[in-house]
């Protein structure tokens, strides 16, 4: 495997980052930790990138930074599979897709050292002025008061502190819940309860298609922009309510695994796309509801340089979804499996946190619903199905990685 000298099991932090071809961001990650005192020997950088990609030369860049990780590209985690004696859940990461940010779940999985990940997308870079990492551990600790938001949709958009004057709705924002009614009040967190941080971003702001059409630019981006204005105050989403979830910038306890998978998207005969991140957000919040624990959102802000490229293409990739997304948190909003600890959804000290294994039961229970259920309904109903099973197998292929050693390497 391609890897950097450094010694790979220093850190206790896995940080995943899609690549094509920015892979040079991860620098100024790495000089934001360094300017900020952060210890850049926690963290262990995973490139998931394809066979096409300048792979000798990511790992150079590690080596030039003198920070541990590997890059895996398409044959790299075929080779990964085979090691770990999972070659048969291998369709799980689709090639080429966003969704391959799965392979840094698996991967971190694979090492009980790693106790956080983070996600990173490689058209982003750090604010200077902000600890990017370490305030994301500082969110994953958070004990005290935060503004916690509901609407009348049971949907808060993240963007909502200057709706009123932007307008903005995120990517994957149902459309029938717009023009919602907002409340906010405050909730008083224990430390332990947040297992999520999000960070959002300032510059490009994360849309769908439809919505960057409606805001008048046809090259994938967006004429109105955000900045650090916008985001005066960090927030968590009231239980029963749902947000969207974006990945570009997010960091996770290791526990919430099971429940974060990256759905299968681009490479499915429905050729449903970009909406791995957003479905995996509200899977997510609602094991966080069922259990008691919390998506924090706010900072740090990320700079999103989202690239110039057609609207249109990326509208091609969203609307065989549209209607799926509209309906799909109905179908798990109530979702309440029998064998989870009614005893942890009170998360009263850190040691109280559920575990992996009754994230993995919420999971497992949302998995059944889209697996076990019809949706001829629907346009493109049959994807919710094919969803629930591989949620279903992605449960197996953790198990199957948590029971079975890794094979010697020859």
């Amino acid at each position: 495997m391609v890897t950097s000298p450094a010694n790979p099991t220093d850190g206790d932090i896995c940080v995943i980052v899609p690549t094509i071809r920015e892979y040079d961001c991860v620098r100024a990650y790495v000089e934001n930790a360094r300017a900020h005192d952060f210890d850049v020997s926690r963290l262990h950088f995973v490139l998931v990138t394809e066979d096409f990609c300048e792979t000798e030369a990511m790992a150079d860049m590690l080596a030039d930074l003198n920070v541990a990780g590997e890059v895996f590209d398409g044959t790299r985690r075929e080779a990964w599979y085979d090691h770990h004696g999972v070659a048969a859940h291998g369709e799980l990461v689709p090639a080429a897709s966003h969704a391959e940010t799965s392979f840094g779940l698996l991967y971190m999985w694979a090492d009980p050292t790693f106790e956080y990940g983070v996600f990173i997308d490689d058209d982003t870079l750090p604010h200077e002025d902000a600890d990017y990492f370490g305030r994301h551990l500082e969110n994953l600790a958070f004990a005290g008061d935060v503004e916690r938001v509901r609407s009348d949709t049971q949907w808060v958009n993240v963007l909502y502190q200057r709706a009123d004057e932007h307008g903005l709705y995120p990517r994957g924002y149902p459309y029938a819940a717009m023009d919602e009614t907002v409340e906010t009040d405050t909730a008083t967190l224990d430390g332990g309860s947040v297992v999520a941080s999000q960070g959002l971003w300032t510059n490009v702001p994360d849309l769908d298609a439809v919505r960057i059409l409606m805001d008048g630019d046809l090259e994938g981006q967006a004429q109105t922009r955000t900045t650090a204005a916008d985001f005066e105050r960090d927030f968590v989403a009231a239980p029963g309510h749902y947000l969207t979830v974006c990945s570009m910038n997010l960091a996770f306890r290791r526990e919430v695994v099971p429940a974060f998978y990256q759905l299968p998207m681009d490479d499915n005969e429905w050729e449903v796309g970009r909406f791995d991140d957003i479905w995996s957000g509200v899977f997510l919040k609602r094991a966080c509801d069922v259990l008691g624990t919390q998506i924090y959102s706010g900072g740090p802000l990320c700079e999103h340089n989202k690239a110039p490229r057609s609207t249109f293409d990326d509208l091609h990739n969203e609307v065989a979804g549209l209607e799926l997304n509209e309906h799909l948190w109905e179908l798990v909003d109530d979702v309440e499996p029998t064998d989870v600890d009614a005893d942890l959804t009170d998360c009263a000290e850190p040691g109280d946190r559920p575990d992996a294994a009754d994230y993995a039961a919420v999971y497992a229970a949302m998995a059944d619903r889209l697996a076990d259920g019809t949706f001829e309904s629907y346009r493109n109903g049959a994807f919710l199905t094919y969803v629930g099973e591989h949620m279903r197998e992605w449960l197996d292929c953790l198990d199957a990685i948590r029971r079975t050693p890794a094979v010697a390497d020859d």
